[in-house]
């Protein structure tokens, strides 16, 4: 009996394969990983960066360098998305560590008084958190499931039991709604 192809297995068993051939080395699996994981990885960094696309480019740089130190295998995507997360906090916290260093060497330098980083107005994550909350427990579910839990269209589909299309309608409505309670709460 042959095995079974990459798209029969469970998404469990593909990713301990993965991590597997990661831990092992393997350049093919640093790029898989890379287009399977990467866009979720840089959604997450960029709301713990409050939004600053620079700063969240290099923190995802420096968290996909931990990946490739420290990798190991993995059976579950829950321990596998929890260790990606751990690594990319760390990885925030040090590069804020890096800038404060830097802004006091360059007021030192200027011979000028320390002046506090501007604290930003907006916190996205919280303006999130506060808009989620707002909508309709079924929109916020399918939003969870595409952004948070990175499932695909045809999955939520699969899921609902409904067409692909009716889903994709579902997130524009779903999205439109957010952007809008969104756009009331920074009001």
């Amino acid at each position: 009996m042959a095995p079974p192809a990459a798209e029969e297995l469970p998404v469990q068993a593909s990713l301990a394969v993965l991590t597997r051939r990661m831990a092992a080395g393997g350049e093919e699996a640093f790029r898989e990983f890379h287009a399977a994981w990467f866009q979720r990885l840089f959604r997450y960094v960029f709301v713990l960066m409050r939004g600053d696309e620079a700063a969240a480019c290099d923190v995802s740089q420096e968290t996909l360098l931990r990946v490739v130190k420290h990798v190991r295998a993995f059976e579950g995507e829950d321990e596998f998305w929890s260790w990606l997360t751990c690594l990319a906090r760390s990885a925030a916290a040090d590069h804020g560590r890096k800038v404060s260093r830097y802004r006091r060497l360059l007021e030192k330098l200027s011979g000028e008084a320390p002046t506090p980083a501007p604290e930003p107005e907006l916190d996205l994550n919280e303006t999130l958190q506060r808009g989620l909350v707002q909508l309709a427990d079924e929109d916020r579910d399918l939003l969870q499931q595409k952004y948070s839990d990175g499932a695909s269209v045809r999955q939520m589909a699969e899921r609902a039991g409904a067409s692909e299309s009716a889903i994709e309608s579902r997130l524009a409505r779903a999205r439109r709604e957010l952007r809008a309670i969104i756009f009331r709460l920074i009001e």
